[in-house]
């Protein structure tokens, strides 16, 4: 097993970032390309950001808002606002436009911004697949409780115990935010093709049968098992009165990748043909009726 930190950045317009598996080698994630923790971040008036308008092909990227409401448009008419459990699951597969911004309330007001977006790979025939996009409410998730009633399960996409989450995906993958209470243990079945990877959004506990420590903006990858154990500290802080982590994990894809800003192909040729697509404007046109925003000319991988 191995724990690593998450080092700080800025995205988008400017909003804070932990870059959860930037420390992790590609085979331990795979399928999973990169994920960040937006915020925790309150907000003041007019301090809100989002990103611009920018391409993405290849691939999927899986907003779950914790807290706080971001609104989405995508070039194929998708969009919406996600709140406080929602998840926005976009393919992007051959190619599309699309913007995550505050909402005008938010940008006048300010207020607290948390939440998780996960970048899923497509394998290979998949990657020319049409654009989808999947909204699923907090009210849709396969909610579990752990056998002694010390941990709550929140199942977005995959299956545990048989109970499957409302994600539709690709390729088998498993994604739970999991909220531990102080002292329980968590132990879940996992299937040993599954890369395995915890997440801690906030708190402090133990991974794994030695009780190795991590805590918050930490992820710990397991090897090859056919369990995950995961232990939430006695003692935590007053902000933070229970672990809060995301598992996950999925069959790994285990082809080659290219991935350059927002395009994550299999060959430097299709990478290169991905920006020449965007200049011309086949990955899509921005919608004539939403919000006045600038592209995103220069995104950059974290976008």
């Amino acid at each position: 097993m191995t724990i690593t930190t998450a080092p700080s950045g800025l995205e988008g317009e400017g909003f804070p970032v932990r870059r959860a598996f930037a420390s992790i080698p590609y085979q331990y994630t795979d399928p999973f390309i990169m994920m960040d923790q937006m915020g925790e971040v309150e907000w003041r008036p007019g301090e809100a950001k989002g990103t611009p308008w920018h391409p993405h092909r290849g691939f999927e990227t899986v907003t779950y808002m914790i807290e706080g409401t971001f609104k989405h448009r995508d070039s194929e008419g998708g969009g919406g606002l996600i709140s406080d459990g929602d998840t926005q699951w976009m393919t992007a597969g051959a190619g599309i436009l699309h913007i995550e911004a505050p909402t005008e309330e938010t940008v006048l007001t300010g207020g607290l911004m948390h939440g998780v977006q996960l970048w899923v790979n497509l394998p290979r025939e998949k990657k020319w697949a049409d654009p989808r996009y999947q909204e699923i409410s907090r009210t849709n998730l396969k909610l579990l409780s752990s056998h002694d009633g010390g941990a709550l399960l929140r199942v977005i996409a995959g299956e545990v115990d048989g109970n499957e989450g409302p994600g539709v995906t690709h390729s088998p993958i498993t994604f739970i935010h999991a909220t531990v209470s102080p002292g329980a243990q968590l132990e879940l079945a996992w299937r040993p093709d599954y890369s395995a990877l915890a997440y801690v959004l906030a708190g402090r506990g133990a991974v794994g049968p030695d009780r190795r420590p991590f805590q918050m903006g930490q992820a710990a990858v397991f090897g090859k098992g056919d369990s995950i154990i995961v232990t939430a500290d006695q003692e935590q802080d007053s902000k933070t009165p229970e672990l809060e982590i995301l598992i996950l994990g999925g069959q790994p894809i285990r082809e080659q990748i290219a991935w350059y800003g927002p395009f994550v192909m299999n060959t430097q040729e299709e990478l290169q043909q991905a920006f020449a697509d965007y200049q011309v404007g086949k990955l899509g046109v921005i919608p004539p009726e939403v919000m006045p925003h600038t592209t995103g000319e220069d995104a950059t991988p974290g976008e």
